[in-house]
């Protein structure tokens, strides 16, 4: 049987994998993995938020119900964004978060995923200590002993708009963003309400579509998943841009005023570049993945800035960042971490700062995004294949090595076997699309030939 926890948390199909029962006991054994590690003298508290999807509300109550019966206090956040609920564990001096959001997924998944003391995400022990303890049997509190919830007025979501504005500047005296105008795509998600008020408090004109949460409508053809809806209307409004979230806002991407889509790997790029200016991007290094283009890549070396690349997942960039003392890092999909301000990807932070730029340099967008070349790119997803093989197979590496030869320094080679599926994943990059078209199903077709069950 493999892991519980995924790379951001337990996910699956609400009410089917990811069950009332399931939730009930990961409440429980959180308690009692992650509230034991208090020494704070008082009773452990935690603060629980999800997403607007209709599954959230029986499963978020459901972990609620295994803390509180655990011994734990809750405070009950309702509809925030992942970031927001990082940000307020720290904020709120609680022991430990509980997000229930299955992020960019269909309506149908949910997931749950944990935040210990100041925010930051699990590191693998953890999560492994907390599934060897679903299902045993512990002495539960009784009487006065046992935990108590309470729902926030809506406080907690203010403080975290307050905290996001002021990261770029904002004051009573100064809106930072005065004169942009903005369209904003809530994904019908978490930031529905929050992402288009940031903006404003900061002074910027927002257009805001999908932005009327049902349960039902998150993600659907909508965010940053599906930008195309939010391509057109920044377009027909003649706004400077647009930003699209995900359903919990932990991902942001760009959409330029003519309507063409700036990636996570753009984005990453003007801000190192913003950041690096100020004297504020730490050891002038950006922390990506080994999925991010090789146009970020060579731009971020064309400007002297370094790059340090991890495994694919967000909570890896961010263990490097914070191993090396690092201040940007994230993703080709959007996830970008600014550690001076967060402990995770943060959508409408990006947003914040991504604006801030371009008010600050009077450029456009595409101006700026141009300065980060995405080199044509190509995956091809090999099914049915020994994946365990990928590594070691003769033939296939002779035929990486070739591939690699005939590119360049201006091409690029990926072959990684899926961590869930018998997947292998070729991805290749080159200075034309048809090269990267034709080296890709070169190598995908010598994948299936050696690689054959």
């Amino acid at each position: 049987m493999g892991r519980l926890f995924g790379t951001d948390g337990v996910r699956g199909l609400a009410n089917r994998d990811v069950t009332v029962e399931l939730a009930l006991d990961l409440g429980s054994a959180a308690a009692h993995v992650l509230a034991a590690r208090t020494d704070t003298g008082h009773r452990p508290k935690a603060v629980i938020g999800r997403d607007p999807r209709a599954s959230g509300e029986f499963l978020s109550a459901a972990v609620t119900a295994g803390l509180a019966s655990s011994g734990v206090d809750v405070v009950d956040l309702g509809v925030v964004p992942t970031p927001a609920l990082a940000h307020l564990v720290s904020a709120m001096q609680a022991d430990l978060g509980v997000m229930v959001s299955a992020s960019h997924n269909p309506m149908p998944d949910n997931g749950i995923k944990f935040f210990t003391r100041g925010g930051l995400k699990l590191d693998d022990r953890v999560e492994d200590e907390i599934a060897a303890n679903l299902g045993a049997e512990r002495t539960r509190p009784v009487g006065a002993e046992v935990g108590r919830i309470r729902s926030d007025s809506g406080i907690a979501a203010q403080q975290y708009v307050q905290h996001l504005t002021a990261s770029v500047g904002t004051t009573p005296d100064h809106r930072p963003l005065d004169g942009l105008r903005i369209a904003v795509d809530a994904a019908n998600g978490a930031a529905s309400q929050v992402g288009p008020e940031a903006l404003r408090e900061a002074g910027a004109d927002v257009v805001v579509i999908n932005a009327s949460p049902d349960g039902r409508n998150i993600n659907e053809k909508a965010g940053s998943t599906h930008p195309e809806q939010l391509q057109a209307v920044v377009v027909a409004a003649e706004a400077d841009f647009g930003v699209a979230f995900d359903g919990d806002a932990d991902r942001c991407l760009a959409v330029d005023h003519g309507g063409v889509l700036v990636d996570g790997d753009q984005i990453l790029g003007i801000l190192a570049r913003s950041l690096r200016d100020e004297g504020r991007l730490p050891g002038d290094t950006l922390v990506v993945t080994v999925m991010s283009n090789l146009g970020l890549l060579l731009a971020m070396k064309d400007s002297g800035i370094a790059t340090l690349q991890t495994a694919v997942g967000d909570r890896y960039v961010l263990e490097e960042m914070r191993s090396g003392g690092y201040g940007l890092g994230g993703e080709q999909s959007g996830h970008i971490i600014l550690a001076e301000h967060a402990t995770t990807g943060d959508g409408v932070l990006t947003a914040l700062h991504l604006a801030a730029r371009v008010k600050a340099t009077g450029r456009r967008l595409a101006d700026l995004a141009d300065e980060i070349p995405r080199l044509p790119q190509t995956l091809v997803n090999v099914k049915g294949v020994d994946k365990g093989r990928a590594d070691d197979d003769e033939v296939l590496l002779a035929a990486v090595a070739h591939a690699e030869s005939l590119l360049g320094e201006t091409g690029r080679v990926l072959l990684r076997p899926s961590g869930t599926e018998p997947v292998v994943r070729v991805m290749v990059e080159a200075a034309s699309q048809t090269q990267a078209d034709g080296v890709a199903e070169t190598l995908a077709a010598v994948v299936r030939e050696q690689l054959a069950l």
